[in-house]
């Protein structure tokens, strides 16, 4: 059982999720005067940290999200290192991942009302609208593909807000992370035939994914 421990000027309350890179918990923030904020703290896993490829993926991951600001997209609050663990502070969003939806609504044998199910998917869109069309500080487009827009990467709030989470994976042209030959990152499922094939890939891998 997980209990409440300080990390840095973060109090971490709850493990949320835990994936091969990170685990995520939900936290609170202090500041002077009594100021506190829950957010979510993406924390790298210990035996990752001497892994230069994985140091590389998390400072990545925190270069590219940071840059990204859009209703649509988990924004980012702080990025750091702590006892030698890389963390990345963000947006807490109260609320469900579209795969725990369509798990409860297959366990109530209902389906998703179609003008529910086209909302989702136009946020959705125009939040890798936005990050396709991502340029760096010289105005050069940066051709950010998110290569993993997969339902538990798709959060719903309880108060109706679409984000797009876990950047992780992507990649943009001029980023200095590549992929590794023959290893295929995101979930079989969703990926286009060209990323699962190794082929090169644009922003239309995450629409066919999507």
């Amino acid at each position: 059982m997980f209990r409440p421990t300080t990390f840095g000027k973060y109090v971490l309350l709850k493990r949320i999720a835990i994936g091969g890179m990170a685990e995520v918990f939900r936290a609170k923030a202090f500041g002077a005067e009594g100021f506190e904020k829950v957010a979510a703290v993406k924390r790298m896993l210990p035996h990752l940290s001497s892994d230069a490829q994985f140091v590389d993926m998390f400072i990545n991951e925190a270069k590219l999200a940071a840059g990204l600001n859009h209703a649509n997209i988990v924004q980012i609050y702080d990025f750091g290192c702590i006892n030698n663990l890389l963390f990345l502070c963000m947006e807490y969003i109260r609320g469900k991942d579209i795969s725990e939806i369509t798990g409860r609504l297959k366990e109530r044998e209902l389906a998703a009302p179609p003008e529910l199910a086209c909302h989702l998917f136009i946020e959705v869109l125009n939040g890798l609208h936005h990050a396709h069309n991502q340029r760096d500080r010289f105005g050069k487009p940066m051709h950010l593909i998110h290569r993993d827009v997969s339902p538990p990467n798709i959060i719903v709030s309880y108060d109706g807000e679409v984000k797009i989470a876990d950047f992780g994976i992507a990649k943009a042209t001029r980023t200095k992370v590549q992929t590794s030959s023959g290893v295929l990152k995101g979930k079989y499922s969703y990926m286009s035939p060209e990323q699962a094939t190794g082929q090169p890939l644009d922003h239309r891998t995450d629409i066919f994914s999507a």
